[in-house]
């Protein structure tokens, strides 16, 4: 039995324990995670219906017929072409498979067009989410999932390696220029791609925690804010470093650093199994209100990392979820001083046994 379709065995599981009928995925990480498949969303109805018994079944344009059957696990695959509606085989499906009547959970991200195209079709059914039932699967990461994590971490700590290497000649390149040098030596460090748009965010703009990359040109003395990824088999890195090139940096930037890796190493000893992800942001933001920086700190102290850059758990304040071995976050704490600079340390931690593994070790300090 493959992964995929062992997978799809647990979800069934929990689709019947919850009363649910099946679920309708469309492409988006749950369909990767169960059918193998990956593909962006079109206009064209491509649809894996998992009945809470029994076999699987795509519908899908003719014209991924070959693909399907040769990257899936899912034997049964029901196409049709651009000249037939779609939707009299999605009725004809959904019957086969037993799910023309009672719950469905579709993906919370599939497309409006798509899932009013469903209530059409399938009037007697009733609708839910399919992350009531995905998400507490792939919240907890096997043994595959965790190396592809690692390879894409470690391609990450290799490309900021590169990063600090630049020293001196970093200042004058624009925060652009730096973004795409980021994004080439991903890719010469076996990444594919980067999960989301590089942050390279230079002194003011380093005080805006999503700030991508402008024409700023980088200068001696400028904290950097670099937060970037890759990807390795479908699963990401995340990795945020603050480095200063060249010159002295602002008066009070070294403090501030201070802090920061002081919260970040604070929160990282607090991941253990039965903790919290409360008790996880609670640690590195109590050492930043310590310090009088507790307005500064905006945003939470992580998210969850898999197929999805972010999704659960959530390192926020006052979440009680309990840390279970195999759950993948970041930890990145930070403190933004408007007009002037920003400064933040991520790295993404594995729950294991007795506490948590980093996945990322590139070095933590200012010093490019």
């Amino acid at each position: 039995m493959s992964v995929f379709e062992s997978r799809t065995r647990d979800c069934q599981q929990r689709l019947q324990a919850a009363g649910a009928a099946g679920a309708v995925l469309f492409p988006s990480p749950n369909l990767s995670y169960l059918g193998g498949f990956e593909e962006t969303p079109s206009e064209r109805h491509l649809l894996l219906f998992v009945p809470s018994e029994g076999d699987p079944a795509f519908v899908a344009p003719a014209l991924y017929a070959e693909q399907l059957r040769e990257e899936t696990w899912v034997a049964d695959v029901r196409t049709y072409t651009d000249s037939e509606d779609p939707e009299p085989l999605v009725a004809d499906v959904a019957a086969d498979l037993d799910m023309d009547e009672g719950e469905l959970l579709v993906d919370s991200t599939m497309w409006a067009r798509f899932t009013q195209s469903l209530r059409e079709t399938l009037p007697d059914a009733t609708w839910g989410l399919a992350d009531e039932v995905l998400a507490p699967l792939r919240v907890q990461k096997d043994d595959a999932e965790l190396d592809a994590l690692r390879r894409a971490g470690d391609a990450a700590d290799a490309a900021m390696d590169d990063v600090r290497g630049l020293g001196a000649d970093a200042v004058g390149m624009t925060e652009r220029e730096l973004a795409d040098y980021v994004a080439d030596r991903l890719a010469a460090h076996g990444g594919t791609g980067v999960s989301f748009e590089v942050i390279t965010g230079s002194g003011p703009n380093g005080a805006k925690p999503h700030h991508t990359h402008g024409d700023r040109d980088i200068e001696a003395g400028d904290p950097v804010v670099c937060d970037f990824g890759t990807r390795v088999d479908g699963y990401p890195s995340d990795q945020t470093r603050t480095v200063v090139f060249a010159g002295d940096p602002p008066a009070d930037f070294e403090a501030v650093h201070d802090v920061v890796r002081e919260a970040q190493q604070a929160a990282v000893e607090a991941v253990e199994p039965g903790a919290t992800a409360g008790d996880v942001d609670a640690a590195a933001r109590s050492v930043i209100e310590d310090a009088g920086y507790g307005d500064e700190f905006v945003h939470r102290t992580g998210h969850g990392v898999g197929l999805e850059v972010h999704e659960e758990p959530y390192i926020v304040a006052d979440n009680d979820r309990e840390l279970r071995e195999g759950m993948v976050f970041s930890v990145e704490p930070g403190i933004y001083l408007p007009g002037e600079f920003g400064v933040r340390i991520e790295d993404l931690v594995a729950v294991t046994a007795d506490g948590c593994e980093r996945l990322n070790d590139s070095d933590h300090g200012w010093r490019a």
